[in-house]
């Protein structure tokens, strides 16, 4: 069973986080800029194990596809290409944001760590993860 990663994406920066080999625990990987990030999923794939890239899908409240959807499809096909062995996978990212900086909030973190775009976009991935990884779980209950 390989990692499954998981992508916030963002025109100018991309949080990125990772689950353990067992697919149990999300965590927070790496912030990185955009035109790295294709590099950078080479380099940790080659590291790594892993099984499944999951790709924030930036939806709107009333269910249609946002803006940024047409830089998303072109990279869910380059990735396919490139990783033809890796499940990639869009998965709805609605309010992960609003989460990361609730949890921020949360966390008591001072204002300025909350204003660090590169931390939001980490904490964004890692909320992808975990609901990415719930939701695999319930479906696989309901089987």
């Amino acid at each position: 069973m390989g990692r499954i990663l998981a992508i916030d994406y963002g025109t100018r920066r991309t949080g990125i986080a990772v689950s353990d080999p067992q697919q149990l625990i999300a965590g927070a990987l790496a912030t990185v800029e955009t035109r790295e990030l294709e590099r950078f999923l080479m380099q940790y794939a080659a590291r790594e194990d892993v099984s499944t890239i999951v790709v924030g899908k930036p939806m709107r409240m009333d269910g249609s596809p946002s803006e940024t959807m047409r830089f998303i499809r072109p990279l869910v096909a380059r990735l396919r290409r490139c990783f033809p062995a890796i499940e990639v996978v869009l998965y709805d990212e609605r309010f992960t944001s609003v989460i990361a900086h609730r949890a921020m909030l949360d966390g008591g973190l001072h204002k300025m760590a909350r204003r660090d775009r590169a931390l939001v976009d980490r904490i964004s991935a890692t909320i992808i993860l975990e609901d990415y990884m719930s939701s695999r779980q319930r479906e696989q209950g309901e089987d």
